[in-house]
């Protein structure tokens, strides 16, 4: 077992489709406003709400909380802690998350596991001794089970010795999805919450989809076709297994929904909180775009540059961008793509060059960057689950969205068309969205980018994110937190969306 112990800073830190968008979630909002209207007062409109918290269905990050003086002591078990190369979504929401809350004054005890082929994982943390200067961010690895995943037995046995050490335990124990099993979850009681980053009722829509999108003649995969055989019986164990977790925060408002309708956990267990990032890294340059753009090679008369992030495997929906741009390409001569990632397409993309870039990984403290190269950021995902970081990090750069029509986005990222469009995901509706995009032109586009990042700032902060969980680590504790408003909290900013 190794301990490594980091100190942080004193401080938190198509057309159609998109109209559907915004109509479903102005719904959707006002639904959840009427059902969580169950405090005191006249509520006017969401941005009024007051009352019992655990009655709140919208998404926290809506709410304003003010500085708090008291502090927890919270243990995290994670799978993964984001050590050297380029992380993963769920492993930079928990690193982001918690440095936040460790430079709000509370200590964290993180449980997980190595990076693979790493012997001394602590050599990886250098970089994020940045920080600050008080040792509130400690992470306890431990070495991986036989199949090279995170061993919970030996990160449990350390929790449960950490807990032993100190007068009352731990205050709060936070599980990242199902890093923590439910068999252990049940022992904890009311201090757990889990963060849920994709359920299997999500992933019956995202297997789905990779079926509908094989071409004529192309046969179903053996995984694909167990996949979805097994589906079913997987959610209805997670049903069963769910209210192990005593406490759950929905990342985005979809799954929220999910938990409470389907999954039958009551509205009081029930919390969304929306990813957020780190807005002092992601923010708009337009010095950083254009060296970007000149460090890449993108003309200077590029009439339109589009980006996508990520995995380029075919579940993030490369197939239909790399056959969609073709024929893009292929009709405006002046219009680009910059891929950042690494993965099979990578090597597909370059076959369109000049008009299409592979730019290989990119590690966060460039991705902002990358962003800011872009007229238009793309996110043909095939996967529904979760709240993808890529989304939320080009708004918060002031870059419109080009994005899957999924409810986990339609309902919390492209929430109006003044964001965006949204399409099917197949390759004839993102042909069309791409089309509507150059119609529409740059100087439309950053209007539109000027709006999503007002309403990142607004919605997807690091800061944000960060009230939110510690609010409900309060309210877990002690329940007079969770009322709302205390003195203390702030004016609710009015936004139309």
């Amino acid at each position: 077992m190794i301990v490594y112990s980091l100190a942080l800073f004193n401080g938190p830190s198509s057309s159609s489709s998109t109209s559907c968008a915004r109509d479903r979630s102005s719904s959707n909002r006002e639904l959840a406003a009427a059902r969580s209207s169950g405090g005191h007062g006249d509520h006017e409109s969401l941005w009024e709400w007051r009352g019992d918290l655990r009655q709140m269905e919208a998404a926290w990050n809506r709410l304003c909380f003010g500085p708090i003086q008291e502090r927890l002591r919270i243990a995290l078990f994670v799978k993964k802690w984001p050590v050297g190369g380029v992380p993963g979504g769920l492993e930079r929401h928990a690193l982001t998350l918690h440095r936040n809350l460790a430079a709000r004054g509370h200590e964290i005890h993180v449980y997980t596991s190595a990076a693979a082929g790493s012997d001394n994982p602590e050599e990886l943390l250098d970089d994020q001794q940045d920080h600050g200067e008080r040792g509130l961010l400690h992470v306890h690895f431990s070495r991986p089970n036989a199949g090279g995943g995170f061993d919970y037995h030996r990160a449990w046995d350390q929790f449960l010795a950490d807990n032993s050490t100190h007068p009352g335990g731990f205050d709060i124990v936070h599980s990242e999805s199902v890093a923590l099993p439910h068999w252990k979850a049940q022992l904890l009681g009311s201090n757990l919450a889990a963060s849920w980053h994709g359920i299997g009722y999500e992933i019956i829509h995202s297997d789905l989809v990779q079926d509908l999108v094989r071409k004529p003649g192309e046969p179903r995969s053996a995984d694909l076709q167990r996949s979805l055989g097994e589906r079913l019986t997987r959610v209805a164990d997670e049903i069963k297994f769910f209210p192990s977790y005593r406490h759950h925060v929905a990342t985005s408002d979809y799954v929220g929904d999910v938990l409470q309708t389907i999954y039958e956990i009551p509205l009081r267990n029930v919390h969304t909180i929306l990813n957020g990032v780190d807005e002092s890294r992601f923010r708009p340059s337009l010095d950083a775009g254009s060296a970007f753009r000149r460090k890449y090679g993108v003309p200077v008369n590029a009439s339109l540059v589009f980006g996508a992030a990520g995995r380029l495997v075919r579940d993030k929906g490369h197939p239909l961008l790399f056959e969609a741009f073709s024929r893009i390409a292929a009709r405006h001569p002046g219009v680009f793509l910059l891929v950042a990632g690494h993965g099979p397409w990578g090597d597909r993309y370059r076959e369109l060059a000049p008009n299409a870039k592979t730019l290989g990984p990119m590690d966060p403290a460039h991705l902002a960057d990358f962003y800011n190269a872009l007229d238009v950021f793309v996110n043909p995902t095939l996967r529904s689950q979760g709240l993808d970081h890529t989304l939320l990090e080009a708004m918060q750069c002031g870059k419109p969205l080009l994005a899957t029509h999924f409810s986990s986005i339609t309902w919390s990222v492209v929430v109006s068309s003044d964001f965006g469009h949204t399409f099917s995901p197949n390759v004839d509706s993102l042909e069309q969205a791409m089309e509507a995009v150059i119609a529409q032109g740059r100087d439309t586009m950053r209007r539109k980018g000027e709006l999503c990042r007002d309403y990142a700032s607004l919605m997807f902060t690091a800061t944000k994110m960060g009230a939110a969980y510690e609010r409900l680590f309060l309210c877990m504790k002690n329940e007079s937190y969770c009322q709302y408003p205390l003195p203390g909290d702030c004016p609710v900013e009015p936004s139309k969306y």
